[in-house]
């Protein structure tokens, strides 16, 4: 079957065709996920989320990116959808804090899931450490550092993900090696 028979027959809402999506990217969106938000359930909802949008909106597909691109970008999307909430959460919390209304904060351990096949350290520390710096990055630079170094997305494919031109993406790249390096030397110097 063709890419393009396959997603007519996703449109035409053939439960074999949705069989066949899940059998092919469901460990791969999973794994995106995974590299966003570093923790198993909250992947899994996630990654759930994205296959009731794909086959939601499959007929609103127009053929101008490769399908693989177009649900790793509605991957990508729900990703970051998901952390802008969890941090207005977090706001909120210090807010109410600050105003005396404090409400109890859960803090355990957030990155349950070390075992990513993109990040092969053996430490969870640092692990925990790496993570958080690179969600300290701007936006831009988190979802293009995310998708090349710890999904393994080619630059030409974080292009089409990401909608940018190919030397954008080198750039922010550039740009977000950059920030991660003085991010993790301050650490570094604060831990000594």
């Amino acid at each position: 079957m063709t890419e393009t028979q396959f997603i007519e027959e996703l449109k035409l809402k053939s439960t074999k065709a949705y069989g066949k999506l899940l059998d092919d990217f469901q460990q791969k969106v999973f794994g995106t996920c995974l590299s966003f938000v570093p923790n198993k359930e909250d992947a899994e909802d996630i990654a759930q989320e994205v296959f009731v949008e794909v086959f939601n909106s499959i007929s609103k597909f127009k053929g101008d990116s490769k399908l693989s691109t177009w649900i790793y970008r509605i991957t990508t999307n729900k990703c970051l959808e998901f952390i802008r909430k969890k941090n207005t959460k977090k706001r909120f919390a210090f807010l109410q804090s600050i105003t005396g209304n404090a409400i109890p904060i859960d803090k355990t351990d957030y990155f349950t899931e070390m075992n990513h096949p993109g990040i092969l350290l053996e430490n969870k520390e640092l692990s925990e450490t790496l993570f958080k710096a690179i969600n300290s990055l701007p936006e831009s630079q988190s979802v293009v550092f995310t998708l090349h170094k710890i999904d393994g997305k080619s630059y030409q494919e974080v292009a089409e993900i990401t909608k940018r031109s190919l030397s954008s993406v080198e750039s922010v790249m550039f740009r977000a090696k950059k920030n991660l390096q003085k991010g993790l030397e301050n650490y570094y110097k604060k831990e000594q």
